[in-house]
């Protein structure tokens, strides 16, 4: 898993366009040459069939094996099965070995509710919503396979400290299914999959931003945060940068939605809500490193990087990390400022076709600090 953040930092600092690697969520070619990508189950060119192995990242296309339901990869190793999910309303293309005894891949396993696809009035809408929330998780958990960091199933893995989600929907009468994160366990409402639902709650909130994958990885955000700093040594160092998470929470949400932000959060936080309260905080920066490394890896592979553009952006200095002592302090730097270079193409081609900016923030000195902590603690782990 290493091998994709070694690559990463590597095409950051001066191999920008190399075709032969790919990564998660990125164009692949397929046997036939025609460029596939990360959710299709098919070829349009030749109609071979496709499918996602997390081993090797990639996108690859399949060959019968001999065996009803095995499939040989085109270019890769091993003997593999679909996703049970596959003929399901979530279309999983997703593999997984013969060898592996369980019948759901990598991401699905990791579902402890689904819709109701059984009811006769609501389960093709739930079915529908489902699919897309599906498309969304996938691309996290391959993300987050990549990095090398800990995805187990808290239902089939580890029942103490796994990852789980519920999928649900807000009966008529009420309540209404809130989305989060509580020990392990990731609720999404699925009515945020609805584009016309999600933006009435996005303009509601005056967010500049709210997707079904930012939901997902700002809940994850607080998942690592369980797994990964509480009660390890990394718990003073968080708190020394992102404050001390001690103070009351339900007090700090409920002066947020009634007092609004600081005025100055800009200069502290990556976004508005980031300046609740250092959990917050946390998550919204753990999101916001996702984006950033993910949308530069994928401009990258697409032959899109920070030495194809020139905008005279003022890149950000040493005085701007927690650690610029850090061995890869350099490096981060470098994955930053491409990425703001990128970031800033991608905003200005949205408008030309009169679109919100994909990325409508702009990023402080103090953001900066807290994204390179994260960074620093994605490393360590990925190194264990």
């Amino acid at each position: 898993m290493s091998a994709f953040f070694a690559s990463l930092i590597e095409r950051v600092t001066g191999c920008f366009v190399r075709p032969e690697k790919r990564h998660p969520g990125r164009s692949y070619p397929c046997r036939c040459g025609r460029p596939v990508f990360f959710r299709n189950s098919l070829c349009l060119g030749c109609q071979a069939p496709l499918g996602y192995a997390p081993g090797t990242t990639k996108i690859h296309a399949l060959e019968a094996a001999g065996k009803p339901g095995l499939w040989k990869l085109h270019d890769g190793p091993g003997t593999h099965r679909r996703c049970a999910n596959f003929d399901l309303a979530a279309g999983c293309n997703w593999l997984l070995p013969e060898e592996d005894p369980q019948p759901l891949c990598r991401a699905c396993r990791l579902n402890r509710t689904i819709p109701d696809l059984e009811d006769p009035a609501e389960g093709k809408v739930n079915g529908e919503l489902w699919r897309r929330i599906e498309v969304a998780k996938r691309r996290l958990v391959a993300s987050l396979l990549a990095f090398g960091l800990p995805v187990r199933s808290r239902e089939t893995e580890d029942p103490e400290r796994g990852l789980a989600f519920d999928f649900l929907r807000s009966p008529k009468d009420g309540p209404r299914v809130l989305t989060g994160h509580a020990d392990g366990l990731i609720t999404m409402n699925i009515e945020e999959a609805d584009d016309a639902v999600r933006e009435k709650i996005r303009d509601s909130l005056r967010e500049p931003y709210r997707t079904l994958l930012g939901h997902f990885r700002h809940e994850a955000g607080h998942y690592y945060w369980d797994l990964l700093i509480a009660g390890t040594p990394w718990h003073e160092p968080f708190r020394a940068v992102f404050g001390d998470e001690r103070a009351d929470y339900a007090a700090a949400l409920k002066r947020n939605y009634e007092q609004g932000p600081d005025p100055d959060w800009p200069q502290r936080h990556v976004t508005s809500y980031a300046s609740v309260h250092p959990w917050e905080d946390w998550a919204e920066t753990w999101a916001h490193y996702l984006h950033i490394v993910d949308s530069l890896v994928t401009a990258i592979n697409f032959g899109l990087g920070g030495d194809t553009v020139d905008l005279g952006i003022e890149p950000f200095g040493e005085d701007a990390l927690h650690d610029p002592e850090h061995p890869e302090a350099g490096r981060f730097l470098t994955l930053l400022n491409s990425w703001i270079e990128v970031i800033a193409v991608l905003n200005e081609l949205n408008r030309s076709l009169g679109k919100p900016d994909p990325y409508p923030f702009v990023l402080s000195k103090a953001a900066v600090k807290k994204l390179q902590f994260i960074h620093i603690v994605v490393m360590a782990e990925r190194k264990k």
